[in-house]
Order: C-alpha cells, then sequence, then structure tokens
C-alpha cells in the first residue's frame, strides 16, 4: 500500500517551503493543501490544535507539526535517498544546532531590521547580518551546509531567499555585498530543481509586500508566513495595531 502524505501548507510560508524542497528531494508524491488563514480547515484545527499554524505534514493519516520536527520525520521515514542528516553522531548534531540557529535568528532577525526604527534597526541590522557571517564561515568551502549535497541547514535556510529582498530593501544592507560566498551558496541551491520549483517568486512576494504598504497606508509590516502582522503608521508601536495575514492577503486581492 503506498504511502498517503499531505502537506497542509500556505505558499509564501519558508516553513512550509522547508518541507516542499524535503519532499521534492526525496522523490515523495504528496498532496498539496494550500489553507485559507482566515478560514482555518477543520483539518488544519484538527491535525495542529495546539498552534492551529501551518506547516503541517500528515502521513498515513498521523500529523507532524512544526517545520524542523517535519524534517527530521521526512529524513527518518525515507530514509534511502537524499538524507538530509549526516549518519555520524557528532556531524548530526552540529547540524541540528546550525538548523535551529537558522530556525531561532534569521525570521526574527530579518522581520525586525525591516520593520524597526532607530537604534532597534541598527542592532537588528547588525545581528541580522552577523548571523549571515557566522553561516558563511560555518559553511567555509563546501558547495553546501550538507557536503556535496544539500543538508538539513540547507533546506531551513534556503526557504528565505524569497524574502531576503524585503530584508534588504526595508533593512537597507546588501547580502550579496557583503557575504559573497554565502549568495554563491544561494546560487548554487537555485540550480536544484527542489529549490527553484519549491521557491514563492521573489519578486511577487516583494511587490506584494510594497503594494500592500501604499494601498493601506502602511508604515510598518511585520513579514511571518503564518502569522504575518501589519501595522497601521500611525502606531507608535509596532505592535499597537496589526492586521493578521490573512487581512494581508484580502486586501491585497480587493
Amino acid at each position: 500500500m503506498a504511502d498517503e502524505v499531505v502537506l497542509l501548507d500556505f505558499w509564501p510560508s519558508p516553513f512550509g517551503v522547508r518541507l516542499r524542497i524535503a519532499l521534492a528531494e526525496k522523490g515523495i508524491k504528496y498532496e498539496y493543501k494550500e489553507e485559507d488563514l482566515e478560514n482555518k480547515s477543520p483539518l488544519l484545527l484538527q491535525s495542529n490544535p495546539v498552534y492551529k499554524q501551518i506547516p503541517v505534514l500528515i502521513h498515513n493519516g498521523k500529523a507532524v507539526c512544526e517545520s524542523l520536527i517535519a524534517l527530521q520525520y521526512i529524513d527518518e521515514v525515507w530514509n534511502d535517498k537524499a538524507p538530509l542528516l549526516p549518519f555520524d553522531p557528532y556531524l548530526r548534531s552540529q547540524a541540528k544546532f546550525w538548523a535551529d540557529f537558522v530556525d531561532k535568528k534569521i525570521y526574527d532577525l530579518g522581520r525586525k531590521a525591516c520593520t524597526t526604527k532607530g537604534k532597534e534597526h541598527e542592532a537588528a541590522q547588525k545581528e541580522f547580518m552577523n548571523c549571515i557571517k557566522s553561516l558563511e564561515v560555518e559553511l567555509g568551502d563546501k558547495p553546501f551546509f550538507g557536503g556535496e549535497t544539500l543538508g538539513v541547514v540547507d533546506v531551513s535556510l534556503v526557504p528565505f531567499f524569497s524574502w531576503f529582498s524585503v530584508y534588504e530593501k526595508f533593512g537597507n544592507f546588501s547580502i550579496e555585498l557583503e557575504c559573497p560566498k554565502f549568495n554563491a551558496w544561494i546560487k548554487r541551491c537555485l540550480e536544484k530543481e527542489s529549490v527553484s520549483k519549491s521557491l514563492p517568486d521573489q519578486d511577487k512576494i516583494f511587490e506584494i509586500f510594497v503594494d500592500i504598504r501604499k494601498k493601506l497606508g502602511m508604515d510598518r509590516i511585520m513579514t511571518f508566513c503564518g502569522q504575518v502582522v501589519v501595522c497601521r503608521a500611525k502606531s507608535s508601536n509596532i505592535l499597537d495595531q496589526f492586521l493578521t495575514l490573512n487581512e494581508f492577503c484580502s486586501c491585497y486581492s480587493e
């Protein structure tokens, strides 16, 4: 009996892209179900009753939540092709460390770098680039973080490429200029069909971001797929007033 694999997702989500890339690398066929985050499906609410967020991987009726956990699940279940984690216990621990580093740093700092002002903006901008530089050092001379092939760190990190133009424009920095080796890594990843066909269009995300800012008179937009918040220009605190991602997308379609 063939495995039944379903992915509950939302197209711009870098966290969902992680699973799309991993499943593509493994050659696993699956049913993609796009979620309306304004009207979450009963299946999503049932599958992830704690956080009620995407992505959710459903394998033979059993739900696996949280993207890094789901990545490891995919690697362990379909372990006959394209391993994402090393077999060596020490190397495995290091890969998990850096994947966790990406999870804790890149989104949060990227958001702060393009949604804050003054000293907070400067601090976030500096720390974001320091994180990229730390990752560049870890990459070293390897083609990928996983060595000769994509590993869990690559799959965890490269989905944020679609959001880098937003981070760079509104954060006022350039990854390409400051981290050329990291930028070369991105280009190598994009040569992989599993990556290029899974990533949302960078220009489309940026255009939507800018268009909504203009349409709603917004000064700041916090970009997080699944929990994006849009804050009004007159608010003295970026968290004072917000729209959910669902309202963000609804406004765009009007």
